[in-house]
């Protein structure tokens, strides 16, 4: 019994691993292996390890045109403010700075202005998480969705697993990081989460370029101290013809078809994997549109019918083209008509057609930060004598 143990000390000492646990409380992988840094008042120690930044592609919410698809990148320690500037509790965080002047406030205190992968790296956790208090959003958590800035430390919840307050939900924050998006002259800001859109902007990927010399009031600054980390965010926008029919394009015809196997039904929303019923295996695609909603996005609109079903069943089938194949996201009903597709004044909207006994109409399908959105169907208005109906 003492030699096992000795033998495990040895082990341990040689710097090889002690055999595993089954620990459901470990840290994962990305973690650091436990370097620890000299404590310094009102900051938080963000360890050396990785953060897997943006979203991986095919999740939802994901910004294609401003955040990597879960790119592992590895950064040195480095401490962070708790709070926004002043980086006091209670306090009012400072806003309508220029990055500059943010950069000249954390000059005063010795320190220097966060990358946005710090700021991405400290919201996530040592878990990676996707919003800064875990998983899934909780808009009462940091207080977002809505245009209000409250005090340092006004949401308790409003926590990272580093113990580091209000990276969301307050000001954002100006960072050291140029816009690497295609675009120059810009500077990356991180953080906020204000406005309508809480469940997006919330997000620790979340980020957007500005002007350094603009003073926004909604954009503030939060320090960081240590050596900066180099790693840059760099992602090319590639940016397609919004709209584009491919005529006889048989290859991805049959391909939709393929995917169409693992279908379960043709119900207008999202698909629904299960056995295909009847009117699943009858639908056969007749024509192919490739839609760009936006940069670096690219979808394919697969329309058909299923004829030989009672009614008529036809629609648009919307989905990816994953390597070779094609990955069903949602079916657009058009009912009994074969469904023609056209540009909307937005490139993330397009106006499907189609038609039933009443007669035509068209749906704006929508584009959402990775999901599709259907609207209602609009029926043609009738006008004054001697003119045409027509779509408002």
């Amino acid at each position: 019994m003492r030699r096992a143990a000795l033998a495990l000390v040895l082990l341990v000492g040689c710097g090889k691993s002690a055999p595993p646990t089954d620990d459901a409380d470990a840290a994962p992988p990305w973690a650091s292996a436990g370097v620890t840094a000299t404590p310094r008042p009102g900051m938080a120690w963000i360890p050396e390890g990785e953060v897997v930044s943006g979203t991986p592609s095919g999740e939802w919410p994901r910004a294609a045109d401003a955040e990597l698809a879960g790119v592992t990148m590895r950064l040195g320690g480095f401490h962070v403010d708790l709070y926004p500037h002043p980086n006091e509790a209670g306090a009012i965080p400072t806003s309508a700075v220029s990055r500059d002047e943010a950069q000249a406030l954390c000059a005063e205190r010795g320190k220097r202005l966060c990358s946005e992968l710090e700021l991405e790296q400290a919201c996530k956790g040592p878990r990676q998480e996707r919003y800064l208090w875990g998983p899934s959003y909780q808009k009462e958590a940091c207080g977002t969705g809505v245009r209000r800035v409250s005090p340092n430390g006004y949401n308790a919840a409003c926590k990272s697993g580093y113990g580091v307050f209000d990276l969301v939900g307050s000001v954002a924050t100006w960072t050291s990081s140029p816009w690497g998006r295609g675009t120059e002259g810009l500077v990356t800001v991180r953080g906020g989460g204000g406005g309508p859109l809480g469940e997006i902007t919330s997000r620790c990927a979340w980020g957007r370029g500005l002007a350094p010399t603009t003073k926004p009031t909604d954009v503030g600054v939060r320090c960081c101290l240590g050596p900066e980390n180099p790693a840059i965010v760099e992602l090319p926008v590639t940016r397609g013809t919004p709209l584009r029919y491919r005529p006889d394009d048989t290859a991805w015809q049959g391909k939709v078809v393929d995917a169409l196997e693992h279908v379960a039904t043709l119900t207008e929303g999202p698909v629904v994997a299960g056995e295909p019923t009847r009117d699943v295996a009858a639908f056969r695609v007749e024509r192919i549109w490739v839609w760009h909603p936006l940069g670096n996005e690219e979808l394919l609109l697969g329309g058909g019918c299923a004829a030989s079903v009672v009614p008529k069943r036809c629609g648009v089938v919307v989905g990816r083209a994953v390597e070779d194949r094609f990955s069903p996201m949602a079916f657009v009903s058009t009912e009994r008509w074969q469904p023609t597709i056209g540009e909307a004044d937005d490139a993330r909207t397009v106006l499907v057609m189609g038609g039933d006994v009443h007669g035509a109409f068209r749906k704006r399908v929508s584009y959402d930060w990775g999901r599709i959105g259907i609207g209602e169907a609009e029926r043609k208005k009738k006008r004054g004598k001697g003119k045409s109906p027509s779509f408002d």
